[in-house]
């Protein structure tokens, strides 16, 4: 009788966790998650000043690369916020908002599928916000807001365990990317303000045009997310 083949320990059919990448179901779970906490309110507040706060400071970014100078951002409780600056591409800073707030919400999903360097993620983000603020915050509201940011993103490093850092972080990159989808579609219902306005006039593109633009980059940022998931786990 031939002998057997050797048996793993872990079945084949079981999915296998990669470095700080969930398991597909787990994914799910958390973009649910995610997609609730984005609906609960007061709940929600933080995320969304999160997402709103990624939006203003990829306008600046836009600014600065494009040759602008940022005079500062402002933030506001609902979530809305402004970039004031001088000089600059008008559509490449018009269009950086809700690009970029996709962008980061995937970046920092990234960044939470690094184990090792989870803590230096939340440092870098949290540090990020100060600089922000020191460089563009002027009113006491907006710097308050952007207080609120930095405890959420620097008090997790209180936590001793990877594993819960790494799935907050993750969620954190899913309710931005979730709310960076949302977003937009605010703007249809917008006569004569907002980004897509402001583009459209710049452009000849029609406003609905920008937004359906920007609705399929957050999609496209949750789907790279899922197959960043999905790749890791097939091979």
């Amino acid at each position: 009788m031939p002998d057997s083949a050797p048996v793993s320990s872990q079945s084949r059919f079981t999915p296998r966790l990669t470095g700080g990448l969930p398991s597909r179901g787990l994914f799910i779970i958390e973009l649910m998650l995610a997609l609730i906490l984005t609906r609960i309110p007061y709940l929600s507040v933080p995320f969304k000043w999160l997402e709103s706060y990624f939006h203003e400071l990829s306008h600046g970014i836009a600014t600065v690369l494009s040759g602008g100078i940022v005079s500062h951002i402002q933030l506001f409780p609902n979530g809305a916020g402004f970039c004031f600056s001088q000089g600059g591409s008008p559509l490449v800073i018009g269009f950086a908002g809700y690009f970029g707030a996709a962008c980061w919400g995937y970046l920092i999903y990234l960044l939470a599928t690094w184990p090792k360097g989870i803590r230096l993620s939340f440092a870098f983000l949290g540090g990020l916000v100060v600089l922000s603020g020191l460089l563009w915050g002027r009113d006491i509201l907006t710097l308050a807001i952007l207080a609120v940011l930095t405890i959420i993103l620097l008090l997790p490093l209180k936590l001793s365990k990877n594993k819960i850092l790494t799935q907050f972080l993750r969620i954190i990159g899913l309710m931005i990317m979730l709310n960076a989808l949302a977003s937009p579609t605010v703007l249809l219902g917008l006569e004569g303000q907002g980004d897509a306005v402001l583009l459209a006039e710049r452009s000849w593109i029609p406003a609905w045009i920008w937004v359906a633009i920007w609705l399929f980059c957050s999609l496209f940022a949750l789907f790279m997310a899922w197959r960043r998931v999905d790749s890791a786990l097939s091979r």
